[in-house]
């Protein structure tokens, strides 16, 4: 039997030799394999795959973040993340993000091929929207179809044309002037339940979308006309759909969530319910017994939670059309759902505390669900967003003990007061007092403080988007309060990268309303706080 435990061993030790040769001296040529992928979409969910390798191996692929070129000396990709994969494909968000992938393979001892060259997507660059859903003459649409396609980034609204045949020139910024049936613009996110009734003569009509700014003003072209066969006997989607189309994956959300949906046609009232638990009906028309948060809300298409969920598990949430006596219109919607990870308190390396410029958001139309207008989503370090869209710097200050003390996190990045710089009697005084209580209150349980200065305003797109005025005195609030945020030990400068060419407001081209970065601006954000990772405090 020893002899059999010994040859055995030699045996074991000569083929891992022979894969140690193969793999460092290359005799398969592996390392001139230059891993070409390619995304591919089905329903709104986007899958890179390649070419297997004739080799056993496993995949390693690293996501980059194109920069925008703003700080100087800055490189051309930002790391941010890594994930493995034993198969030729890997899910990847297809949000307008300007992600780029490198795809590695690796066999028992390291790396078997060099890393491939930076592979991008096709929604951040994309003139003009990109469709998910389908309507073919083997799976026709009923007469009020979801239409749905990838976000534009920046977008307000959207106008839809429906035509009676493909237009004489595809894309373009103006609508048809032939074959045109209608157009509707009162589309404020990325899908829009069309009533098709009037057309029920027709085997089969043309849809197409684009992107509108604040002004109306054209954001690209028109999507090139997509042919819709209809079916006048199927039956009409009765429920709202979660817009969970173009999520970031595998990435932390907000501790305030927000749920948003793509609503029924000439529905205006919605309630939206949280759960802990899959609900004892799927697709019922009551309020499940053992729900754990429900709200309701007239004319929108989301809802931001207006309590932190901080435990760890999975959450689920639906929501469903109400009529004016708040009976179910249809049914619930399909259950969407959201994971919140357990935190070893003692691994927080940092959190971003403020008010909505943290919690995300931007273009007016999108709220902080879609996480591409976070700056923590381009960290190249793990942040957890403690945002909370609407606060003062005084209520930021109040919230502290509940939603900072229990993660206490290494560092903790500090940026509150913009609502309060536009407010009328909020002085600069009160706003820098609030920021002082706030840094006791880090330096008293071990935390390290990092300010942002605050950014510039636009009133008049302020205006324009949220029909409310700005404190005329905002520009010697902010820099009395920027003024003391210098004179801390940690902070990071973002005000003078954020103004328009004359130095004097917040830039548009960064912001569409205003008051909010839209995605480059968040960009920008996590760019500058990069270039002060020297600031952070190293965990043991």
């Amino acid at each position: 039997m020893k002899y059999y435990f010994f040859f055995t061993g030699i045996i074991f030790l000569a083929v891992l030799g022979c894969i140690f040769l193969i793999e460092k001296m290359d005799f398969l040529n592996l390392k001139q394999i230059d891993i070409i992928a390619e995304v591919h979409e089905t329903g709104g969910i986007s899958t890179l795959t390649w070419e297997r390798l004739p080799y056993p191996c496993y995949y390693r692929i690293d996501t980059y973040i194109k920069t925008t070129g703003t700080i100087s000396g800055e490189s051309v990709y930002e790391y941010i993340k890594t994930e493995f994969s034993t198969t030729p494909t890997c899910k990847i968000s297809s949000a307008p993000i300007p992600f780029y992938y490198r795809i590695t393979a690796y066999g028992m001892f390291g790396a078997v091929t060099s890393p491939s060259t930076p592979i991008s997507t096709p929604y951040f660059m994309a003139k003009s929207p990109i469709s998910i859903y389908h309507y073919t003459e083997e799976h026709p649409a009923s007469l009020m179809p979801f239409l749905i396609w990838h976000s534009i980034p920046d977008a307000v609204l959207y106008e839809i044309e429906l035509l009676s045949e493909p237009p004489a020139q595809e894309g373009g910024t103006a609508p048809s002037p032939t074959n045109h049936l209608t157009s509707t613009r009162n589309i404020f996110t990325n899908g829009w339940q069309a009533d098709l009734r009037a057309y029920a003569s027709y085997e089969k009509i043309y849809w197409r979308v684009r992107a509108l700014g604040l002004k109306n003003e054209p954001i690209g072209e028109f999507s090139i006309a997509e042919p819709l066969y209809l079916d006048k006997s199927a039956e009409y989607p009765n429920r709202p759909i979660p817009n969970t189309y173009d999520q970031v994956l595998n990435f932390r959300q907000p501790l305030y969530p927000v749920y948003q949906w793509i609503p029924l046609n000439g529905v205006t009232r919605y309630e939206v319910e949280l759960l802990t638990e899959l609900p004892a009906e799927e697709h019922g028309t009551q309020p499940d017994p053992n729900r754990a948060w429900a709200q309701k809300i007239t004319a929108t298409n989301s809802i931001y939670d207006e309590y932190a969920r901080p435990y760890a598990g999975t959450y689920y949430w639906r929501v469903r059309g109400l009529d004016t006596e708040d009976n179910t219109i249809g049914t619930w919607s399909d259950l969407a759902s959201f994971t919140v990870d357990a935190t070893d308190k003692n691994r927080v390396y940092a959190a971003a505390l403020g008010d909505s410029i943290t919690h995300g958001g931007g273009a007016i139309s999108s709220s902080p669900a879609f996480l591409e207008y976070s700056y923590t989503t381009y960290l190249p370090f793990e942040c957890i967003n403690l945002g909370r869209s609407g606060d003062t710097s005084h209520t930021t200050l109040e919230r502290f003990d509940q939603d900072v003390l229990p993660l206490h996190p290494a560092n903790l990045l500090i940026l509150t007061g913009s609502n309060s710089l536009r407010a009328n009697g909020i002085t600069a005084q009160d706003i820098i007092q609030d920021l002082e209580e706030l840094q006791k209150k880090c330096l008293a349980h071990g935390i390290r403080p990092i300010f942002l200065t605050l950014l510039p305003l636009n009133p008049e797109r302020i205006t324009l988007a949220f029909h409310s005025e700005t404190d005329l005195s905002w520009k010697w609030k902010m820099t009395a309060v920027n003024t003391w945020i210098r004179s801390q030990e940690f902070y990071v400068d973002m005000e003078p990268y954020f103004y328009d060419s004359q130095r004097l407001i917040l830039d548009p081209r960064l912001s569409t309303d205003g008051l909010h970065p839209d995605i480059n601006g968040k960009r920008m954000m996590a760019e500058i706080i990069s270039e002060h990772c020297n600031l952070f405090r190293e965990l043991p």
